[in-house]
């Protein structure tokens, strides 16, 4: 079943790719007829419409290619995709058709046998359904609340062939502006990350890890794995209840929001500058916030992990910049392989757009809500992106997708903070720890 599903699959991406090939194909061929005027409106058209036929195609064969789309969306800046393209491609949400319970009880009694003599219950109704998973509450044996996470059949077997058809699909639409060098390392770097998302062994251990760190951390949590019952297709772990982000923001108290800002503030720096571990998929859905003001991250299968000279040579960087020490910037952003081209144009811009990156770290206490902050990162990463000699390393690429929505949330709960306080004070522990002033808390010497 699986090999005829991974065929129907590459029938469809063919198909998808012949469509948007011979579409461009005429847009050049009546472009010639056309003024130049003309020519881009049409162009622009044609972008639209193959973007509405490549999320049409991923909604319909969710697993990866569904996957790879959401990443592509977040990623839309660095990649140089259209705001337009981008807006469809965001249209590309987590939530997939709900596979039936009989299937779901059939993997699980594959995985662990008996149901009857481990769980006294199994709702089944799904809490939600993803691209890559289907999640179910239970209660165990002891009374115990927990959630099944079981991976979907078969879609482990699609994820290279998706990533190459889709690859091509926007080249050949010429969406992309970036190099092929610079496109490959991104999508190299997502497909690392997927394939970390579905190896389950791998998110037992991420679970297992960051619940013991989170729990010396106040107002924090995430949810312990059941390690004799986690497999290679199915995690089960402790429940945590919370409201979703959009809930909390119409019912929680003021006060309780610039808790849990504060607490979503801290836990970003300990994971980046002492755990050297980073939720990487930080949405809304990911995170459930109580009254009280503390929170719970949940889902990590989706992690990055960090070498520490990448992360001190990072926050030396941001230390430059927000000292307005220019030539000591662009030497940095030179060592860590971000400008890789002499060109004082270049030099200029790059110094220009991460002024605008370092405002909320200037001037003391800053209000997150109500900025224009990534409306002024968009407009001016035009300027960035029309230059190839600047790119994102590898670790740039996650951070800084995190980064993004960490901030996001942010400005959704109203946050007032000091945010280069508390940047820089990490920062300094990182180099502390490095130099052995400070005991080292990273994830791999625990």
């Amino acid at each position: 079943m699986a090999k005829k599903t991974r065929w129907g699959r590459l029938a469809k991406l063919t198909e998808l790719s012949a469509k948007v090939s011979s579409s461009y194909l005429g847009q050049r061929v009546a472009g010639v007829f056309q003024k130049d005027e003309e020519r881009e409106n049409s162009l622009q058209e044609t972008h639209l419409r193959n973007a509405e036929r490549i999320v049409d195609t991923m909604g319909i064969l969710k697993g990866a290619a569904m996957k790879v789309g959401q990443s592509l969306a977040v990623m839309a800046d660095s990649m140089d995709i259209p705001d337009e393209v981008a807006g469809i491609l965001s249209r590309l949400n987590d939530q997939a058709k709900a596979v039936p319970f009989l299937d779901i009880e059939e993997v699980l009694r594959k995985e662990l046998g008996d149901l009857d003599s481990i769980f006294t219950y199994i709702d089944p109704e799904p809490l939600g359904t993803a691209s890559l998973a289907q999640a179910h509450a239970a209660q165990l044996k002891d009374g115990s609340s927990v959630v099944i996470k079981i991976l979907h059949d078969g879609v482990e077997m699609s994820v290279d062939t998706d990533l190459m058809a889709l690859k091509s699909i926007l080249f050949a639409s010429r969406v992309l502006k970036r190099s092929k060098d610079e496109v490959d390392l991104i999508f190299d770097e997502i497909r690392a990350r997927l394939m970390e998302e579905l190896d389950y062994e791998h998110e037992r251990q991420n679970l297992e890890r960051f619940a013991e760190f989170f729990s010396s951390l106040p107002g924090v949590r995430s949810p312990k794995p059941v390690a004799s019952l986690c497999t290679k297709r199915v995690l089960v772990m402790e429940r945590l209840v919370g409201m979703r982000l959009e809930d909390f923001v119409e019912k929680g108290s003021a006060e309780a929001k610039q808790k849990a800002a504060d607490a979503l503030t801290t836990a970003f720096h300990e994971m980046v500058y002492v755990f050297r571990g980073l939720h990487a998929d930080p949405h809304g859905g990911n995170f459930l916030f109580s009254l009280d003001g503390s929170l719970s991250l949940i889902d990590f299968g989706c992690v990055k992990y960090f070498e520490p000279e990448f992360l001190i040579n990072y926050g030396l960087l941001g230390n430059h910049i927000i000292d307005h020490q220019r030539e000591e910037s662009l030497k940095m952003a030179k060592k860590m392989g971000m400008i890789v081209e002499e060109s004082a144009e270049l030099e200029d811009d790059f110094w220009s757009f991460v002024q605008i990156i370092a405002k909320p770290f200037r001037g003391g206490v800053y209000q997150a809500s109500g900025d224009q902050l990534m409306a002024e990162i968009r407009e001016s990463s035009n300027d960035i992106l029309k230059h190839p000699g600047i790119r994102a390393s590898r670790d740039i690429i996650f951070l800084h997708r995190s980064l993004t929505g960490t901030y996001s949330m942010l400005r959704k709960l109203g946050h007032r903070c000091d945010y280069e306080e508390i940047r820089r004070r990490y920062v300094q522990y990182a180099i502390d720890v490095d130099q052995g002033k400070e005991k080292d808390r990273g994830w791999n010497v625990r």
